[in-house]
Order: structure tokens, then sequence, then C-alpha cells
């Protein structure tokens, strides 16, 4: 079954790849903790305009499918469909999970071969199981670094309170056998890298055609704002990091004229790179 129409975005990148942006429902998050150290007088005016009255900003699921010659990757799950009620309203998720969003879009979610994932944390690692607990891509390799496996089922407080320790154990054993280490091709044209920096083994996706190049750099790249490599969340774990991996990928990104694609970004999230002195403007497509 090829990538349709019935997507948010799609391209042709050349060269038999095609790539979709399937957006998997909403959650809303604090606008503090996402600006983390960056002053309120420099990004309240950002969000005048989406912050509700519990100061939290609307936040998109968004993930790739990606469509090769070899096979077919999707990129992030989004939350899922698992989370009971009281999380449910705690988190303001809503809008259709993976699954429903890909077969809204005609696909079906049994012919994925590769789920990649910038890392475990709940909203992008959420998707791995359906309703009832079984495998949701049941014949595909799940790729994240081992690394992040390594953080996410570690006894550190801090860390424990990023991931959804339960849900990753009952897909532990496929996790592990399909974890990478550093850099490596999961499919011709599909390439992670490890990036660390929001978490201990975050990585960006980046998938080549003939023509053209998109990345996806996780949450290294939330929303246009995080353009500015200095500007980190208070959810980063390791935010010096952070810093110095954006400015080496937005680079690269300029340089080769890659298509970015936003990780939570509900209205604007396709768009490419413009250097600015030393910081980046993300420019809508």
């Amino acid at each position: 079954m090829t990538i349709r129409e019935e997507t948010a975005w799609s391209a042709d990148l050349g060269g038999g790849t095609r790539i979709a942006l399937i957006q998997a429902g909403t959650f809303r998050s604090d606008a503090g903790t996402l600006f983390g150290p960056v002053p309120r007088f420099m990004w309240q005016q950002l969000v005048v305009d989406e912050i509700d009255a519990q100061g939290a900003l609307l936040q998109a699921l968004n993930c790739l499918l990606v469509e090769t010659p070899a096979g077919r990757v999707l990129i992030e799950t989004g939350i899922g469909e698992r989370s009971d009620e009281k999380t449910r309203q705690r988190r303001v998720i809503e809008g259709p999970p993976i699954l429903a969003a890909l077969r809204a879009a005609r696909f079906d979610p049994a012919t994925v071969d590769v789920v990649a994932l910038s890392h475990l944390h709940f909203d992008h690692a959420g998707g791995l199981l359906a309703a009832d607990g079984s495998a949701a891509f049941p014949r595909a390799r799940i790729a994240a670094q081992k690394l992040e496996w390594e953080f996410a089922l570690g006894d550190n407080p801090r860390l424990q309170a990023s991931y959804d320790q339960g849900e990753l154990r009952l897909v532990e054993q496929a996790g592990w056998a399909g974890a990478v280490d550093g850099e490596a091709e999961l499919l011709p044209g599909v390439t992670a890298i490890r990036t660390g920096g929001h978490s201990g083994g975050h990585q960006a996706l980046v998938v080549r055609g003939h023509e053209r190049t998109v990345a996806f750099f996780g949450d290294l790249f939330m929303r246009p704002w995080s353009a500015n490599p200095r500007w980190v969340t208070a959810f980063d774990d390791f935010p010096l990091t952070s810093v110095e991996v954006k400015v080496r990928l937005f680079r690269r990104a300029v340089e080769e004229g890659w298509t970015v694609v936003l990780s939570h970004e509900a209205r604007t999230p396709v768009g490419r790179l413009v250097a600015e002195r030393d910081r980046y403007r993300f420019e809508p497509l």
C-alpha cells in the first residue's frame, strides 16, 4: 500500500522514496518547562495566541511515514491509546492515536518494517502497543539507540519520571533486539544519528532521496523557536550537549538544504532552517 494524499503533508524525495507527515493527535505541556532557562519576557509573545489558562501549550504528535524501495519506516508513534482517563485529562490528550491516524490515511500498520524512535519518552514511544497490549506494528523492528534503552530502564529518579517504564518493559525484548548503537542506516536512505542532549540516547533521523533530504531532529527541534541553538527545554537531561549538537546539525541542514520536520509543531511543522549570524531561523514551507 503506497502513501496517499490523505496526510497532513507528503513529498516525493526521488528514487522511489516518499515521505508523509502523520499527526497522531495532540496534548498539552507546561510552557515554562518547554522554554526551560529562557526568560519569560523573551518567549511570552511567541505563544500569546495558544497558551491556555493553566499556562500550557498545544503540542502536536508528529510522526513520519517513509516508503522506500527497500521497505517502510515509521518515525515516532506518539502517545498511543493506552493512557487511562485520568492521564488523558491531565495531559489533555486529544485526536486520533497513531494506529487510527495511519488507517485514516489508508495505510496498514502491519506493513511497517521499521519503527524508528528519536527517544523513548511517553509521547514518542507510547504507540508501540495497541490498546489490547499487542504489538501495534507486528513485523517491525524497533530502532532506538541502545544507550536510550539503558537510560529509559535505569533507576535514576530524574530519568524515571520521563519514561513510562511499565509500558517499555512490555516491548523491552523487541527493543533490545532492534536497537542501534551510534550512527546507523536503518534502511537504504534512512539514517539514525545519535545526538544525546534531550535524553541520553536521543537520535535524529535523516531520510535521503535522489532529489531531496528530510530531517527529523526529534525533541532537539520541537517548535519553530527551537531554531535558536541556545534555547533548550527543562526536559533536556543534557542541555549543554543539546546546544552543541544543534549547532552542528543545523549548520549541516542549511549547507545541504534539508527539509526539516518539527516534532511537536501543530500549525507549521515542515520547513527549512535559515542561518542568521550565529543563530538560525525556521522558515515554514
